[in-house]
C-alpha cells in the first residue's frame, strides 16, 4: 500500500476544521480540491475515510486512525524544522501570548529576560486578556498562544482548528485570615463564609465540584475577579477563598494564611495554539516549549 503523505494534510484538515467546506477554507483552496485528494487517498489505501452525510462529512474509523497519523507527521515535521532552525540559528520573529495574572507573573515574566539569551531573533510580546476574550483573539489570528484554564472535574476539548498543549498542573488552596483555625479536613469548609470567584471560570467549577461532593451550600460574601482581590479581601477578614498555588507566588499580606487539603483537586493549565497547514510557525512553538520548561521548573512552595 504507497500513501502520499501529502493526502493525508487535506484529511488532517477536514478532522480538524469538521468538514470539507472548512477544510478549503483553512487551507486556502477549493473544496473540489479537497474532495479529490481525499478521494484519490481512498483509491491508495482501499478504504473509506470519509462518511459523507447531507448534514455533512464525518471520519470513519479508518479515517481517524490516518489522521492520527497524520498528526504524528506534522510534529515529526514540525520538530525537524525547529532542530534545523535552531542550527541555522534563525528562529526569529513576533509571538503574542494572551494568559491571566498568574500565568503572566510566575512564567511569562521570567520567561521575557530568558529568550533575550535563548531565542535572540524573537520577540515575545504579552497580552493580559480575559479568557474569553482571548479565544476570539486567537481565532481572529490576533495571538499566537493563549493560556487556558480548567478545573480537573471539567476538562473540554480543544477546538477544531486548534491545539491544547499540557502546560502545568497545580492544587488547589484554600487562603484564610490567620485569625481562623486552619481547617484540617474538607468538612472544616462547609460553614465557612466563602468569597465568591468570577462565574464560570475554573475556580467557581471547583467550588461548585467541592461543594456537590460535601452536600453543602457555600455561604457566600462579596465577588473577585482576580486573585489577588481575592487575597486583599482575605487580609481584611471577608471570607475564605478557593485559588490555585500560582496566585500565591507573590509577596502575600501579612494576615493570610493557606493551606492544602487533600479533596481540593488541581487546577490544568494549557496552551493553545492555531492547528492548520501554516501554523504554528517555529518561533510559536521554540516560545511555547520554553513556557513549558520554564513550568515544570517552578519550585514547589
Amino acid at each position: 500500500m504507497e500513501i502520499d503523505p501529502r493526502r493525508l494534510g487535506f484529511l488532517l484538515a477536514v478532522s480538524r476544521s469538521g468538514g470539507v467546506l472548512a477544510a478549503a477554507d483553512s487551507l486556502g483552496v477549493s473544496p473540489s480540491a479537497v474532495s479529490q485528494q481525499i478521494a484519490r487517498l481512498e483509491a491508495e489505501t482501499g478504504v473509506r475515510v470519509l462518511d459523507r452525510q447531507p448534514s455533512g462529512a464525518t471520519l470513519t474509523a479508518a479515517g481517524k486512525l490516518l489522521a492520527d497519523a497524520a498528526e504524528r507527521v506534522e510534529t515529526e515535521i514540525g520538530e525537524t524544522r525547529r532542530a534545523l532552525a535552531a542550527l541555522e540559528g534563525d528562529i526569529s520573529g513576533v509571538v503574542v501570548v494572551g494568559a491571566f495574572q498568574t500565568a503572566i507573573r510566575a512564567v511569562l515574566v521570567p520567561l521575557l529576560a530568558e529568550l533575550e539569551q535563548t531565542l535572540p531573533g524573537v520577540e515575545l510580546v504579552v497580552h493580559e486578556v480575559p479568557e474569553e476574550q482571548g479565544r476570539r483573539a486567537l481565532r481572529r489570528g490576533e495571538l499566537d498562544l493563549l493560556v487556558i484554564e480548567h478545573d480537573v472535574s471539567t476538562p473540554t476539548p480543544a477546538p477544531q482548528g486548534t491545539r491544547d498543549v499540557p502546560f502545568l498542573d497545580e492544587p488547589w488552596v484554600v487562603v484564610h485570615p490567620p485569625q481562623d483555625p486552619a481547617p484540617s479536613t474538607l468538612l472544616d469548609l462547609a460553614s465557612a463564609t466563602w468569597l465568591s470567584p468570577d462565574p464560570g471560570g475554573a475556580a467557581d467549577r471547583a467550588m461548585k465540584r467541592i461543594s456537590t461532593e460535601l452536600a453543602f451550600t457555600p455561604r457566600t460574601a462579596h465577588r473577585y475577579l482576580d486573585f489577588d482581590v481575592a487575597l486583599a479581601m482575605v487580609a481584611s477578614g471577608l471570607g475564605i477563598a478557593l485559588v490555585p498555588e500560582l496566585a500565591l507566588r507573590r509577596q502575600l499580606p501579612e494576615s493570610v494564611q493557606w493551606t492544602a487539603l487533600p479533596g481540593l483537586g488541581t487546577r490544568r493549565l494549557f496552551i493553545r495554539h492555531r492547528a492548520t497547514r501554516t501554523e504554528p510557525r517555529t518561533a510559536t512553538l521554540a516560545v511555547l516549549e520554553q513556557m513549558v520548561q520554564v513550568a515544570a521548573n517552578l519550585e514547589p512552595l
